[in-house]
Parts: C-alpha cells; sequence; structure tokens
C-alpha cells in the first residue's frame, strides 16, 4: 500500500483563490518552490541563481518573486554581497511558514531530513492548537477540556 502525507495549509481566507491560483497557475511559481526545496527549506534564494537554474527568462522569474512575495509564500530581505572587489545589495528570498508548506506539498519525503521533518511537525503542531485555541474560544469550549482531551490522546 502507498503511503499517504496528509497535508494542512492555514490560508488568509480572503486570499485563498488568488494563492492558489498563483502557486498551481503558475509553472515558474511551482518550480521557484521546487528549488527552494532543493536549496533546503529554510535557506535563501537568490534571483539570479533561479534565472541561471531554470529555463525562464528574468522577466518571468521577477514577475513570480513579486506575486509569490506579496501574497506571503516567500519573505524578501537585502544582504550585502562582495562581488568583484566591490559591496552590493542584492535581494534574497526565503519561504515564509506557508510558503514552505506549499512547497512540502511538492516534497517526497526522502528528500528531508529527520531535523527538517521534526520541525515541519512542531510549527504544524503549533498553528494547529492556535487554530483550535481560537475556535474553541468562539465555540465557547474551555481550555480544561481540550488539555483533557490532549493528555488522553498522549498516554500510551
Amino acid at each position: 500500500m502507498d503511503s499517504l502525507h496528509s497535508y494542512v495549509i492555514f490560508l488568509p481566507a480572503e486570499e485563498k483563490d488568488r494563492v492558489l491560483s498563483a502557486i498551481f497557475g503558475s509553472k515558474a511559481s511551482l518550480d521557484i518552490l521546487r528549488y527552494s526545496l532543493k536549496r533546503g527549506i529554510s535557506n535563501k534564494i537568490y534571483q539570479k541563481d533561479l534565472v541561471k537554474e531554470l529555463s525562464y527568462s528574468n522577466k518571468t522569474i521577477i514577475e513570480n518573486l513579486k506575486v509569490l512575495t506579496k501574497l506571503g509564500i516567500l519573505m524578501e530581505a537585502m544582504d550585502k554581497v562582495e562581488l568583484e572587489g566591490r559591496t552590493v545589495w542584492v535581494k534574497a528570498y526565503r519561504l515564509s511558514d506557508v510558503g514552505k508548506w506549499f512547497a512540502l506539498l511538492l516534497a517526497k519525503e526522502e528528500d528531508l531530513t529527520d531535523v527538517e521533518k521534526a520541525g515541519i511537525l512542531q510549527s504544524i503542531f503549533r498553528s494547529y492548537v492556535r487554530w483550535v485555541k481560537s475556535l474553541s474560544e468562539k465555540l465557547q469550549v474551555s481550555k480544561d477540556t481540550l488539555r483533557r482531551i490532549f493528555e488522553e490522546e498522549m498516554e500510551d
């Protein structure tokens, strides 16, 4: 039997369609996410490397980076780099927490280290607990009830 992986991705409700369309409606966006996985899920990526490694024009890469950044899939920063004896600033990109979930949809389990898997598990659990806490407040379910359920489920 094939192993199954369940994925839960928390999306801002008002932008769900735009986010999904931007990622899954563009092969370039998917390839940027795959490249991020290949580089290491928490590592920085650079526009020049994407242009060199992927078969897209600089314009296409820039457009997709802008969209992914605007939607919160990527985070943008400026890095100071020494280039031919002078200091220049270049844009660096890193997957956001939500971006990591989308990238992980494309990953094979064997592509991830145990440390990355453990980090993912902890991050998923934290996000899920926040969501349950918020929902429980709306539904007036006490924290004590949730704690009791958690403790019951964590027993051997």
